[in-house]
């Protein structure tokens, strides 16, 4: 390191001696960080003297101005480096910030585990589902470098068939679709079977993992790893949902009975955000709390406890663009909170994952609703495995959830793991509304 001064020629500097006008090397005893050796400090009087340029010259890099360019007024200096130490910028008083004192999700379940025995089973399922997340989490962040972007493709490079639902699936899709069946199936012996978005049928945890030891269990998992996978093209948020029932039939373990419950069975429901955080959103039954990873530890915290929906909310999450295709008690619905007369100005809000804008409307408060159409009448978004979990979180946290003429939870599925409902979550005032124009201008039968 040099420090260069400059002062008039015809000044003479005391550090100087004015016999042989050459600067004086004077060893500092600052220590060089993380290494024991001595610093030189170089003062000079002028960058004009033959004696300082000839000695300041081979310091210099490719970077900074030649010797013949060095004056007064332009003096060469290396490129910036990051400060630190007494060189570094004064952080202001309002700019520091200190860690929280969190519990981590870990310590959480432990605690309410203690308070449940009746479900303590699904401990380290809920843990290998938050390692999950966290895995799904970065791949979502290195989907364009590691080229997981776009549609899934076999080994010919031809685009997979459709999958159940009629849609092409994304690469996304299939990695993801696969940590997940890991994290449900190769924990233990807790769960016994999945089904998932992605999969035509209910699977069995032992034929999963390719091993009987893997075909007992008392509960069945439903999720889907990866919701609005197409956001991933438009780093939009995604998300991925789960749920927990307990296993009806215990003599086999991949009995679409156990599938086929209300969800007032369930046990635990969740889903976990990719967005500009990572939050993990879990109700056993008893509230709703929320985990936020701390990406300097990597591990979830406990951020929101006892989440809260408020009991009207301004913020209403259709898709619009299937206005002319929604039942007239939706239309009217949508006519009368965008009048003048509103007490309360709306807010449309719409990402395109359900997990974005469900999440959201669980804050905020307001309404989020995908209606059936024309097009769908039975409803776009599945039953088991998006609209039970979300009903589940979202009236435990004082919401409710409803198809318009009922709740979500109350409804058992009759035409196999993949059916199909309206859904409309949130505030629970603002649902009841929506419920009221259903029975006014609705046929419930």
């Amino acid at each position: 390191f040099f420090f260069i001064t400059r002062r008039s020629s015809d000044e003479p500097h005391p550090l100087l001696s004015p016999s042989i006008q050459r600067p004086m090397i004077i060893p500092t005893r600052r220590r060089r960080r993380r290494r024991g050796l001595s610093l030189l400090a170089i003062v000079a009087t002028s960058s004009s003297t033959p004696a300082v340029r000839s000695f300041v010259a081979p310091v210099s890099n490719s970077n900074s101005l030649p010797h013949e360019a060095l004056s007064p007024s332009t003096t060469a200096r290396p490129p910036p480096r990051r400060q630190r130490g007494l060189f570094a910028a004064p952080v202001p008083q309002g700019a520091r910030t200190q860690k929280k004192k969190l519990k981590t999700f870990g310590r959480y379940l432990e605690i309410e585990m203690w308070k449940m025995n009746e479900i303590r089973g699904i401990e380290p399922v809920l843990q290998s589902v938050a390692l999950a997340c966290k895995q799904i989490n970065k791949i979502v962040q290195r989907a364009m470098t590691d080229d997981l972007y776009g549609v899934a493709v076999d080994a010919s490079g031809a685009p997979l068939v459709e999958n159940v639902q009629g849609e092409t699936q994304q690469k996304l899709d299939v990695v993801c679709n696969t940590i997940m069946l890991r994290a449900f199936c190769g924990t233990g012996s807790a769960i016994c079977a999945i089904a998932s978005e992605e999969e035509d049928e209910p699977r069995s945890c032992a034929e999963v993992m390719g091993d009987d030891a893997f075909k007992v269990g008392d509960y069945v998992a439903v999720f889907d790893p990866i919701d609005g996978s197409k956001n991933i093209d438009s780093s939009l948020p995604v998300g991925t949902i789960f749920g927990i029932y307990k296993h009806r039939n215990m003599d086999t373990a991949g009995d679409i009975s156990s599938f086929l419950q209300d969800g007032n069975n369930m046990v635990a429901a969740g889903y976990c955000l990719y967005s500009a955080t990572t939050v993990l959103v879990l109700t056993l039954g008893s509230g709703v709390d929320g985990f936020t990873i701390d990406p300097d530890k990597g591990e979830f915290f406990h951020t929101h406890r006892d989440i809260r929906i408020p009991s009207t909310g301004s913020i209403y999450s259709f898709n619009e663009a299937n206005y002319n295709d929604f039942s007239e008690p939706v239309q009217e619905y949508l006519k009368s909170i965008k009048t003048p007369s509103a007490e309360v100005r709306p807010k449309a809000r719409y990402v395109g994952a359900l997990v974005a804008d469900i999440h959201n409307i669980l804050i905020q408060g307001g309404i989020y609703g995908y209606p059936s159409t024309r097009q769908d009448p039975d409803g776009k978004l599945r039953l088991l495995y998006e609209g039970c979990p979300m009903a589940m979180i979202i009236e435990q946290a004082g919401g409710a959830a409803s198809t318009g003429y009922g709740r979500i939870l109350d409804i058992a599925p009759t035409k196999g793991v993949h059916q199909r409902i309206p859904m409309f979550l949130g505030s629970i005032e603002n649902v009841f509304e929506l419920d009221q124009f259903h029975k006014y201008y609705g046929d419930s039968s």
